[in-house]
């Protein structure tokens, strides 16, 4: 029988460590961690990731400071904002929401972030520690797949593992933290021929490629761990619309275990945010 990996139930147990992680903060040093979030402009689903972030801040006891800007903010204000930012001690973390509007460019704006403020892990420091196996801040949404898949994996040494997607945010990252616990992986994306054969392959599938339904049950051999990192909305016929996968969950029944959307890697994403933003906190404050 399949196992459902329960994402919210993942991320309340991190999150209840990450509580009595910033009581302890405070508790020693005074003031609570704290995480700075910019959002420019009105991008409505912005609005809603911005508003859950700072929501999960104040459970948990982490300071929250927000920066809500007009979509004419420039790139020169955005940088001067992030260097005010850097400099402030009580500051632990720097969030920008993306995406930013047109006309700013989101790489020199998120390699301003000083790395050790870098809580989404995108400064290329926090990539080249990530390549190299050292320790930096890792990005939010691989480190929550990762945690799913430690729930149901013991040993990952040997096991054959394929990426299916290849962006910075989720795909690269994942492929290098399953690298570190010595699987075998394969990092694929829409466009790789044969790409149902090689996913057929897999001991793990972690499907991160934006496509809604492209993967299909008898793509997954029997016992595979399936992770969807996907989330799309589609309509649903009747003037309305749902959330849906990048894998058809319906057709999964033969998986070891599978992450559902929603309810899967999700819910891990903000936790590992939370987690991160402590974590930087503490090693600010040596």
């Amino acid at each position: 029988m399949t196992a459902i990996i329960d994402g919210k139930a993942s991320a309340e147990r991190l999150l209840a460590g990450i509580a009595a992680d910033a009581l302890a903060f405070r508790q020693e040093h005074g003031m609570p961690p704290t995480l700075a979030v910019i959002l420019i402009g009105d991008d409505p689903a912005s609005q809603v990731y911005v508003g859950r972030k700072i929501a999960a801040c104040r459970r948990v006891g982490i300071g929250s400071i927000e920066h809500r800007l007009d979509g004419d903010f420039g790139e020169e204000a955005l940088l001067a904002l992030i260097d005010r930012l850097n400099a402030d001690a009580k500051v632990h973390g720097i969030l920008v929401q993306l995406p930013l509007p047109q006309g700013i460019r989101a790489n020199p704006v998120l390699d301003r972030i000083t790395p050790e403020k870098d809580v989404d892990g995108f400064h290329p420091v926090n990539v080249g520690r990530l390549s190299i196996g050292s320790d930096g801040l890792m990005p939010c949404t691989p480190l929550g797949c990762m945690i799913l898949l430690d729930s149901v994996i013991q040993d990952f040494r040997g096991l054959s593992a394929v990426v299916v997607g290849k962006s910075n945010i989720v795909g690269k990252p994942v492929a290098l933290l399953m690298l570190e616990r010595e699987c075998t992986v394969t990092v694929t994306h829409i466009h790789t021929r044969g790409l149902p054969d090689i996913v057929r392959s897999a001991d793990i599938v972690v499907v991160a490629a934006g496509s809604p339904g492209l993967v299909r049950g008898d793509w997954i051999k029997p016992g595979a761990v399936v992770i969807d990192v996907g989330i799309n909305r589609i309509s649903d016929g009747a003037d309305g619309s749902r959330i849906v996968g990048d894998c058809v969950f319906e057709e999964m029944s033969h998986a070891r275990a599978v992450s559902p959307v929603p309810g899967g890697v999700g819910p891990m994403t903000i936790a590992c945010l939370l987690s991160n933003t402590v974590r930087a906190a503490r090693r600010q404050v040596r």
